[in-house]
């Protein structure tokens, strides 16, 4: 049975509806909109009209046309970015691997990861940080676009000195560490105990940053770098993050004296 045709409608009017049918679920996350034809009659519009429509829900990144799918909905309800994600408890959830696995399964969604692991010169600043010689092939790096339900939400890259992570569960490409790195590091006796993160909430990705998010240059993201240290003070990770800004809301708690 089709459904009802609403009053004509504006392109604003038209992108409304559909932004409200897709956070309330009748369209969830991954699913496929109905072709733009079928929209165009059920709203009493041009395809015109419909497809101006679409491109706000693009800009905003409802929505994102696939090639040979049709229009998929990326909307994904903002994942909050605090220090409660770092605990082993919320880290290793439901035998999640790592905080992504287990804020994605949380969200009723499938967390993919797309990984690849290389010994590598770091970056200056990531050199210094791990405290390695520059100019020297003495990490270990795992990059990892990380998904859900398809759709790219993470680029992370892990550094390691390559003196503790060398022939370790680390350099298994394949994302079977239960609980993360974290975890992994813990297991090999490099506990880490406390974190900083640099944040910069907004910023253009690069054309290579955007192909790999599969969003428009147009839309920000926000850049996390995280270095992790043991009791003894040794920085023993600098983890990389971005992420389509819309996905990510940032949240610290601290004590004020």
């Amino acid at each position: 049975m089709s459904e009802t045709p609403h009053a004509k409608l504006g392109f604003r009017e038209i992108a409304a509806a559909l932004r409200s049918e897709i956070v309330t679920g009748k369209y969830p996350t991954a699913s496929v909109l109905p072709p733009e034809p079928e929209l165009a009659e059920r709203y009493g519009a041009s395809r015109s009209l419909v497809n101006r429509a679409m491109s706000i829900l693009a800009a905003e990144g409802l929505v994102r046309p696939r090639q040979g799918r049709g229009t998929m909905v990326t909307w994904l309800p903002p994942m909050i970015h605090s220090s409660a994600r770092y605990s082993r408890a919320t880290r290793e959830r439901g035998g999640a691997k790592g905080a992504f696995d287990a804020e994605v399964l949380a969200l009723g969604l499938q967390p993919e990861h797309e990984i690849t692991v290389e010994r590598a010169e770091p970056p200056a600043e990531i050199a210094d940080a791990l405290g390695v010689e520059r100019g020297k092939v003495n990490c270990l790096v795992r990059r990892r676009r990380l998904l859900a339900s398809g759709i790219p939400v993470r680029l992370n890259a892990s550094w390691f000195p390559l003196s503790i992570a060398e022939q370790t569960v680390l350099e298994e490409p394949a994302p079977v560490i239960k609980g993360g790195v974290k975890s992994a590091l813990a297991e090999l006796g490099y506990q880490q105990v406390h974190a900083q993160e640099r944040i910069i909430p907004s910023r253009l990705p690069s054309d290579a940053e955007a192909r790999a998010l599969e969003i428009s240059p147009e839309r920000t993201i926000t850049d996390i770098v995280h270095t992790g240290q043991t009791a003894d003070g040794r920085v023993v990770e600098v983890t990389t993050t971005l992420a389509p800004a819309h996905y990510l809301v940032i949240v610290h708690d601290f004590p004020l004296t």
